[in-house]
């Protein structure tokens, strides 16, 4: 065996693939001149995954072993795993205590995230939920048709020719109009 094959077949961690990575990589803006007197840097790097990839590879490969080895603990009973030599492990009462504490954990961080959004978040009844400095009132119109009729006939031709309004926030008189009508 040549020894290029013997050192492609070494195992190496995540850390040292992704910085032979780091290494391979094209280096762009160099001067030509000096890819001309070094051709080792002036050839094309061969394709290679991301570090991104290596590391999510690794996490899922290892997601998967330490589920299998929780597992193989939580299942297995205790003359088994002594018949394997295996002595030194936590008792049995974490395999059900560990996945329970962190469902309440998730359940109440949950609930301290709803909490903390009604307690940041003003009463129903104060101004700043109606004006606050980003607040931009719609601007007037300028004429005011007289009847329905003319009203919808002006309107329909102004929609055809007039851009979209900016937006802006509607006026709390308004909103009182359209829900409660003139009262």
């Amino acid at each position: 065996m040549d020894p290029s094959a013997a050192a492609s077949l070494v195992v190496r961690s995540p850390r040292q693939t992704v910085s032979l990575l780091r290494s391979r990589r094209p280096q762009f803006g160099r001067p030509e001149r000096e890819r001309q007197r070094n051709p080792k840097r002036g050839r094309e790097p061969a394709a290679g995954p991301k570090p991104s990839e290596v590391y999510g590879f690794v996490g899922s490969i290892t997601v998967v072993i330490a589920t299998a080895v929780y597992l193989a603990w939580a299942y297995t009973p205790e003359p088994a795993l002594r018949s394997l030599g295996i002595t030194y492990y936590p008792t049995k009462y974490w395999a059900l205590a560990v996945p329970s504490l962190a469902m309440v954990a998730l359940a109440l961080s949950l609930l301290a995230y709803l909490g903390s959004n009604f307690v940041a978040t003003p009463a129903p009844t104060s101004f700043s939920t109606i004006f606050d400095e980003y607040s931009r009132e719609r601007p007037a119109a300028a004429t005011v048709p007289v009847d329905a009729a003319t009203a919808q006939e002006d309107e329909e031709e102004e929609e055809a020719e007039r851009p979209i309004e900016p937006i802006s926030d509607i006026s709390i008189h308004h909103i009182n109009n359209l829900m409660f009508g003139d009262h």
